[in-house]
């Protein structure tokens, strides 16, 4: 279970009060409850011809709590109040006038993990913080929610096994239940640096099981918009 987050960033607000609070405060706090491996992240743009990158303008903020039961979820919550330290570090965000919020609003996904893999996973590049490390994470989106479930079934039948064989080290797969755009699933891929993400991408698209797959009849018209995003974590962000 994934609770995605997008905080969208009011416009001349002081990036640190945000900073300040998931570093010093939220992130803290959920790993006093048992939520850990929280990823923060901000977009950039990707010129994929060039194999460079440049920070994305106006980037929200990108957020994946994972969480190992829906009960967790409900009452995190809850927990953050009652927490003397998060309370006390958080004091400036949580406190914030009316007339300097720290963000626009707030999006947010609930997502169950897909069968084919059950649990966040962290690469070896993330264990490690690899200044380097980037990611990219797709929306696919379905006309139908028939559709978006092939979808989800086409990924556990083996389109993840090839994006792992190929390196392509999935961080998680997750059908969305709640959120905007539904009914859509998203994941997450990464890699040490861009040059060998978009190196692993281009492995996929010829690689003779995903072009079986791909044309297989059952798998007809199951995704109708894809969506990708380039992410890099911020320096205190747990993958």
């Amino acid at each position: 279970m994934n609770a995605g987050t997008g905080l969208r960033l009011k416009a001349g607000a002081d990036p640190s009060l945000l900073d300040g609070y998931l570093e010093r405060a939220l992130l803290p706090a959920l790993d006093r409850v048992g939520v850990k491996n929280v990823g923060v992240f901000t977009e950039i743009e990707v010129n994929k011809a060039a194999g460079t990158s440049t920070p994305k303008k106006d980037t929200p903020i990108w957020m994946l709590i994972p969480h190992t039961t829906l009960d967790s979820f409900a009452h995190v919550g809850a927990a953050l109040p009652a927490d003397p330290a998060h309370e006390r570090e958080g004091a400036a965000y949580v406190h914030v006038a009316k007339a300097s919020p720290a963000f626009e609003r707030i999006d947010s996904w609930l997502l169950v993990a897909f069968a084919g893999q059950p649990r966040l996973e962290l690469p070896a590049f993330s264990r490690a913080r690899t200044p380097s490390r980037v990611f990219e994470m797709r929306d696919y989106e379905s006309h139908s929610e028939e559709r978006a479930l092939n979808k989800i079934a086409m990924f556990d039948d083996g389109e993840i096994a090839v994006m792992r064989d190929l390196g392509m080290s999935p961080v998680f797969y997750g059908q969305a239940l709640a959120g905007p755009d539904l009914p859509h699933l998203r994941y997450m891929t990464g890699a040490v640096d861009l040059a060998t993400h978009l190196g692993n991408w281009k492995k996929f698209g010829p690689d003779p099981r995903w072009n079986r797959m791909k044309n297989l009849p059952q798998y007809t018209d199951n995704t109708s918009k894809n969506t990708a995003r380039f992410l890099v974590p911020k320096p205190y962000s747990h993958i």
